[in-house]
């Protein structure tokens, strides 16, 4: 019998990985500690956004696009295997600015990103939303039923020798394993949880057309009429605590944008763990040289936007047996 591929971490991107290679034949596994990926995918508000995500060159730009002119097919496949929803629009983003720099304009225009100034700022007509939480679900069911395991471990070291490939798809925890290949330590490159903070209001559907970004704050509406607000970036470790007062001041700064908000309470607050650091070069995807371990994690903002890309490039290679290596 064929070994199986291990996938360590259950979340949009080693569930998305697991689904692909399945598709291709390959016996796949999933450890996952949460009952469903819980920690940043479930937990990210769900915009793909690249034109208000990226204003300078660098390689998380070229990524972002290609995975983004993805997006419909992937949702697409994923709808046709298991009929799911998944809430996924494009909606546009108005990035609200006073004086948007010229720069960022013709650097983003140059790069392939569409955007239009506007009297607010800036509009992105193709940047787009999904709800990730109904996307991993779905890509759960349409793993399983392709014959992939799923075993509710959490995995502390590995000797990757036992597989025919390991990936290691855990997030902010993916730098803290232990692997081995044949005896010898495998060196992963770091990892950290960067803590993020989010409200969300009951609101009646419509409220909201494209979504709404000004600095740090955005304010998004799924089909259904459910807000979500956010964010803060905090380097406190593992820290799963809610602050009533960082919620306050996120609700007080949506509200500036969405003048509706100031007068209801949020129905819900949560915290979720970007996996950083951010690397420079993009996110950590391929093989480690000389082993059989793969790497897909580091996305730190961009997990959900780079989903559908991801899985294409790490299944294929491992199902191709292709030698394309992650230097570390």
């Amino acid at each position: 019998m064929q070994e199986p591929v291990l996938i360590i971490g259950g979340g949009l991107i080693g569930s998305s990985i697991a689904w692909r290679l399945a598709q291709q034949g390959v016996a796949v596994t999933i450890a996952d500690a949460s009952p469903l990926g819980g920690e940043a995918s479930t937990a990210g508000a769900g915009m793909l956004s690249p034109g208000s995500e990226f204003d300078t060159p660098s390689p998380w730009v070229d990524l972002g696009l290609k995975s983004l002119r993805r997006y419909p097919g992937f949702v697409s496949d994923l709808k046709q295997e298991t009929g799911a929803e998944l809430d996924f629009r494009v909606t546009g983003c108005l990035h609200i600015e006073e004086h948007p720099p010229q720069s960022r304009v013709d650097f983003q225009s140059s790069a392939g990103i569409h955007v239009e100034r506007c009297p607010e700022g800036l509009f992105y007509p193709r940047d787009a939303l999904v709800d990730p939480v109904a996307m991993l679900r779905a890509l759960r069911c349409a793993a399983e039923a392709r014959g992939v395991r799923v075993e509710p471990a959490r995995v502390l070291e590995i000797d990757a020798s036992a597989y025919r490939a390991v990936v290691v798809a855990a997030g902010a925890w993916s730098g803290s394993l232990r692997v081995t290949h044949n005896g010898q330590p495998v060196r992963l490159p770091p990892s950290e949880p960067v803590k993020g903070h989010l409200i969300g209001f009951q609101m009646p559907p419509g409220l909201l057309g494209p979504f709404l970004r000004h600095g740090h704050t955005y304010v998004l509406q799924r089909s259904d009429g459910f807000v979500i607000a956010g964010t803060t970036e905090e380097h406190v470790g593992f820290d799963t605590s809610i602050d009533p007062r960082v919620c306050a001041e996120i609700h007080r700064r949506a509200a500036a944008m969405v003048p509706e908000l100031a007068a209801v309470e949020p129905v819900k607050h949560w915290i979720g763990f970007r996996p950083g650091p951010l690397y420079p070069d993009g996110p950590r995807l391929g093989r480690i040289e000389g082993t059989n371990v793969w790497l897909a994690y580091g996305h730190y903002r961009n997990g959900i936007l780079l989903t559908p890309l991801t899985a294409e490039r790490v299944s294929a290679e491992i199902a191709a047996g292709q030698d394309i290596v992650e230097r570390v």
